[in-house]
């Protein structure tokens, strides 16, 4: 049960310096934020049989929207932490920076293929208004986000 809390932990860490990073990079660079109302439509949409939209904003608006769509982010984020932390770290023993980090990037496939084609924003952002600031903020926060999970793994250290 103590690794179940510090896999929670590192989960909501990880995905909390995601949310540090847009901040930051959104104030200092004029980076994209990521509206996660939209996201929460897009899942309010789905028991309705609604997978795929042309475009989520033009989409009806779902009550607790906002909500649904922040607390998908951190469940995905836990759920991401608790995959690394079974397949990469009590599957070759050890966290490592190189480790986490390519870890981070491949979670970003799910975003490219799933979560943006079904809002309307095509793969890999392509329908985006500007597809490669898109894909680059992307590439920051999946980067920052294994980061996260390294360092949040030694601070919080997981028994094998």
């Amino acid at each position: 049960m103590e690794n179940v809390m510090k896999i929670l932990i590192l989960g909501v860490f990880a995905t909390a310096m995601i949310d540090m990073w847009v901040i930051c990079s959104h104030k200092a660079l004029k980076l994209p934020k990521t509206n996660w109302a939209m996201v929460g439509r897009w899942l309010g949409h789905m028991p309705k049989g609604t997978l795929v939209h042309r475009s989520i904003a033009s989409s009806a608006a779902v009550k607790y929207e906002r909500f649904m769509g922040w607390a998908f982010h951190y469940i995905i984020g836990v759920v991401y932490a608790y995959i690394y932390v079974v397949f990469v770290i009590w599957g070759l023993g050890a966290s490592t920076l190189l480790s986490a980090w390519l870890f981070g990037l491949i979670t970003i496939l799910a975003g490219w293929l799933i979560l943006q084609p079904s809002l309307g924003l095509g793969i890999c952002a392509s329908k985006a208004p500007q597809p490669n600031i898109m894909r680059l903020q992307n590439l920051a926060i999946h980067t920052v986000f294994g980061v996260a999970l390294y360092y949040g793994w030694l601070w919080g250290h997981v028994d094998q």
